[in-house]
């Protein structure tokens, strides 16, 4: 491995757009050496449905051609990165891990997400796979097949956006975006060993139609540096998104080094009063959260966390969701095409009588003012990621918990909760267990106060580093 050609150089996308922009390298030399990566990642690890190489290439040149002549391409000139699967790119299709949609023509627009990171002079080389629809925590789709963790080829990157956390863990590109409706982004996060910051609602626009309001935008990175970058860049309102929120008012890659954490309040919480959690994982997670606190100098707050369990509000929550991703005259027709879990949902859903509904929602409001009376105790809310570290890449079915079966949404029962009240909330790299396998710690923060969660990762992330990529890779 030492000896391959494009090993060495910048690697973070702090430090490719730096050197693209001090002309130490090319964004051609750095985009042909990511298509080169997922080339000959492809087969071990499927992170990538669709590769646009002469698009990228032709971008890569015009860039190159500004800063030649003097001109400023933005804070992330020249660094290539993949694009959820959900995400809408110009000049790429957009499949949505479903058949439904595999083979439809390339989009005619960005989204907001991503044409503020063209504005900043990225580069978008593919889309990167998900799960179908985004509605799980692994990736294996009919339209695409089952994508593998770099860690371990054997078991699943997460997901729903896993296709960005493999192609990131395993060095293919610095980062990947990512969209989080109940852990999309920091389950793969925890179960690959990167950087994933879910922020609050409507800080990252969306313009698509939704009922629940708990999905955001976000992305998968290596280090805290490049995810506060990204927020800089991505955040502010957006007209298309009525929930987008106003400009923060600072920078978040300034706060990630300046912002005072001395007194702040921390509750650690091992379960929320509801969950059970693999005893390796837990000895990682209550390690790093002890050392979070003593290096950010926080106050610990002794106060046993008792919600309520937050799945079937969540569940409720995306019942009318799931429709906006079929035409009229998709379902039943086309049922055959989907995998089972997401064609049980449509059955599950299709003649939701509203009382049920109502009681969906009555559940999350009850969450929702438990959360902030929570959060009137404390500033900051420590858990697991998630309950397991990354399982079987075909599926969760066959995880236990010292010996006895879990259900497969109570392997990552802490992650929801964030998406239903609007919390920001980042996982950040904890620990190894014994065989090697990433485990990520939740740090959760009052609405609106991102910077303090990516702080905090900051924080960690001096006290702790971690590998910026799986063993053996890229």
């Amino acid at each position: 491995n030492e000896s391959r050609p494009d090993r060495g150089g910048p690697e973070t996308a702090a430090e490719i757009a730096e050197a693209v922009r001090r002309r130490e390298v090319s964004a051609r030399e750095m985009v042909d050496r990511a298509l080169d990566r997922v080339a000959r990642s492809h087969e071990r690890l499927n992170a990538f449905v669709h590769v646009a190489g002469r698009q990228a290439r032709e971008e890569a040149d015009r860039i190159d051609r500004a800063i030649a002549r003097g001109a400023f391409e933005g804070p992330l000139a020249g660094v290539p990165f993949g694009v959820k699967d959900m995400d809408r790119c110009a000049g790429m299709p957009v499949s949505h891990g479903s058949l439904i949609h595999k083979g439809r023509p390339p989009e005619s627009q960005d989204s907001v997400h991503v044409s503020r990171l063209r504005a900043a002079g990225a580069i978008p080389i593919g889309m990167t796979a998900c799960s179908e629809f985004g509605t799980v925590h692994f990736t294996n789709t009919k339209a695409w097949g089952i994508t593998r963790n770099p860690w371990n080829p054997d078991l699943t990157p997460g997901g729903s956006s896993g296709g960005s956390s493999a192609a990131v863990a395993a060095g293919v590109v610095p980062f990947a975006t990512a969209g989080d409706g109940g852990g999309s982004t920091r389950i793969p996060a925890s179960f690959t060993g990167l950087l994933g910051m879910k922020p609050s609602y409507g800080r990252i626009p969306r313009e698509e139609p939704s009922t629940s309001q708990t999905a955001v935008w976000g992305a998968l990175t290596r280090t805290v540096r490049d995810s506060a970058r990204h927020l800089d860049i991505t955040s502010g309102p957006d007209d298309r998104d009525r929930t987008s929120l106003p400009p923060a008012g600072l920078s978040y890659e300034r706060a990630i080094e300046e912002l005072e954490t001395r007194g702040l309040r921390a509750i650690w919480s091992p379960d929320l009063g509801y969950a059970r959690v693999d005893p390796e994982v837990l000895e990682i997670t209550e390690a790093a959260a002890a050392g979070l606190i003593e290096a950010a100098d926080l106050t610990l707050v002794e106060h046993p966390v008792e919600l309520t369990e937050p799945i079937k509000a969540w569940l409720g929550a995306g019942a009318i969701d799931i429709w906006l991703h079929l035409e009229r005259d998709d379902w039943p027709a086309r049922a055959d095409e989907l995998v089972s879990h997401v064609r049980r949902n449509f059955e599950a859903t299709e003649n939701l009588p509203v009382p049920v509904y109502a009681n969906f929602l009555r559940r999350r409001h009850r969450l929702q003012v438990e959360m902030a009376e929570l959060f009137e105790r404390t500033d900051i809310l420590i858990t697991p990621t998630t309950a397991v570290p990354a399982f079987d890449a075909r599926s969760p079915r066959d995880v236990t918990i010292d010996g006895e079966k879990v259900d497969p949404a109570m392997t990552v029962p802490f992650t929801m909760l964030a998406n239903l009240c609007w919390n920001p909330a980042v996982s950040i790299p904890a620990g190894l267990t014994r065989s090697g396998l990433p485990v990520g710690l939740q740090v959760m923060t009052r609405r609106h106060a991102d910077e303090i969660a990516l702080r905090l990762a900051r924080i960690l992330e001096e006290r702790n580093p971690w590998p910026l990529t799986a063993p053996g890779w890229p």
